[in-house]
């Protein structure tokens, strides 16, 4: 499957690889306690990883964190072949070059509970000069020394943070210093009030969004669009009462991004808007 492959070690770690892979094939990607940043030089590769597939073609880029069993790459033509580059992220490694604290793309998240373990990469111009220099390297091998190495580490980790990716690139290298797997019922109530799509909310969960929807069922025996309203709007119910805040804060506190289909949504469930519902408990 392999028919050609480059790569440098940094502190006795893969770092950077180049590999060139015969079509068709099926490679299973072994567990690891790293992350990596793949990047397509030459046609697309099938990915599946956990419950989630998808395709990364031609100048496009993935991040994966390698911690779960049973990721797998493939591509079933038998035509051509397939080129990419790699770069690991490995943790100690990572402590090692950011000695005095670690940029804030490697710490954990304030409020994302999530075991999402992969992201497809809105590539940019600054990434492809930075693929672009990476092949430099690899074609002048007698430039590369361990400073060069660590240089261009702390760089794809900057021109990543950079990207509209940045959140859920977080998330993934977060785990690498704090690898908590958290339960599906732990991923749900932790985001309840978030502003995010079942889409991420199923991605949180590395789960497809027909099995994300399979699973919530099992758990709560109701679909999440009705769950996760319900729960928003009773606790946008409770601040009304307890709290001087603005309908308009208490709407966005509860994770609705518009006053107007809060209102309407708070209506159906209660009976009355928002503000006639709080004059109405006051009184009582």
């Amino acid at each position: 499957m392999v028919i050609e492959h480059q790569q440098y070690d940094l502190f006795g770690k893969t770092l950077l690889e180049v590999l060139v892979l015969k079509q068709p094939f099926v490679h299973e990607m072994p567990a690891a306690d790293n992350a990596c940043f793949h990047y397509m030089l030459d046609n697309e590769i099938q990915y599946k990883i956990d419950e989630k597939q998808f395709k990364v073609g031609n100048t496009e880029s993935v991040l994966l964190n390698c911690r779960t069993v049973g990721n797998q790459m493939s591509n079933s033509t038998a035509t051509s072949q397939n080129k990419l580059v790699i770069v690991h992220f490995h943790p100690d490694i990572l402590k090692k070059i950011y000695d005095r604290e670690l940029p804030k793309l490697l710490q954990q998240p304030k409020n994302r509970v999530s075991n999402k373990t992969s992201e497809r990469i809105n590539n940019d111009f600054l990434i492809h000069r930075y693929i672009e220099g990476l092949l430099f390297y690899f074609e002048n091998p007698m430039l590369v020394n361990e400073d060069i190495l660590v240089l261009k580490l702390k760089e794809i980790i900057i021109l990543l943070s950079q990207t509209k990716s940045a959140d859920a690139v977080q998330m993934i290298l977060a785990q690498l210093f704090s690898p908590t797997v958290y339960s599906f019922k732990q991923i749900i109530e932790a985001n309840l009030f978030a502003h995010i799509t079942l889409n991420e909310l199923a991605d949180y969960c590395n789960l497809s969004l027909s099995s994300f929807k399979r699973e919530f069922a099992k758990h709560y025996n109701d679909t999440p669009g009705n769950y996760i309203k319900s729960k928003r709007l009773e606790k946008a119910a409770e601040l009304l009462v307890v709290s001087n805040m603005r309908i308009t804060d208490i709407a966005f506190e509860c994770g609705f991004s518009e006053l107007a289909n809060f209102t309407r949504s708070f209506s159906d469930k209660f009976g009355l808007p928002p503000s006639n519902y709080r004059l109405n408990q006051i009184a009582k």
